[in-house]
């Protein structure tokens, strides 16, 4: 009917949006709450988090309203053959994938193909026609290290996007990216 909006009109649900986040040992890793706040903001998106370890010590996971995961999750869902697998299970779940923030350290493990975490096994096998956005955030010491353009443009190759550093006044007191 004209004046009310499609989804109040349509007896068919409409599909959310889901996004799955991803977070790593970056300082950065701090804004997380606020990250998923924003994003809780948009209508009909889901979001759910994978955390790594080291991500952890930044945040505080009551301030996390969504479902967060991490290793030990993916170790205790599965028992025998016929479990489901976490990592593939986020992937099939997942719409759409943000990295954010991506530490050195794991920009370099996926621009490698480790996967030996939680994370990067839901990277290593993340279906590449949904996209990847990735956020790097590192010290700019280490963003300047020439290793690093070669691993982001690797993970470019991957058909993955990148969302540009910022210049700002880092946590250690330096300013730069």
């Amino acid at each position: 009917e004209p004046g009310i909006p499609a989804e109040k009109n349509s007896p068919v649900p409409q599909k959310r949006f889901r996004v799955l986040v991803g977070v790593t040992g970056s300082v950065a890793a701090l804004k997380l709450p606020l990250l998923i706040m924003e994003l809780l903001k948009i209508p009909g998106l889901e979001v759910k988090v994978v955390t790594t370890e080291r991500a952890k010590h930044f945040y505080n996971a009551r301030e996390i309203p969504v479902t967060l995961y991490s290793d030990e999750d993916e170790w205790q869902l599965w028992k025998g053959r016929s479990d489901p697998v976490l990592h593939i299970e986020l992937r099939r779940w997942a719409d759409l994938m943000v990295v954010a923030p991506l530490d050195a350290n794991t920009l370099a493990k996926i621009a490698n193909g480790i996967c030996d975490n939680l994370l990067t096994c839901v990277i290593r096998a993340w279906d590449l026609s949904k996209p990847l956005l990735f956020c790097p955030a590192m010290n700019t010491a280490m963003w300047e290290h020439p290793i690093t353009a070669q691993q982001v443009e690797q993970l470019k190759g991957f058909g993955y996007t990148e969302i540009p550093c910022v210049v700002k006044k880092l946590v250690c007191g330096d300013e730069g990216q």
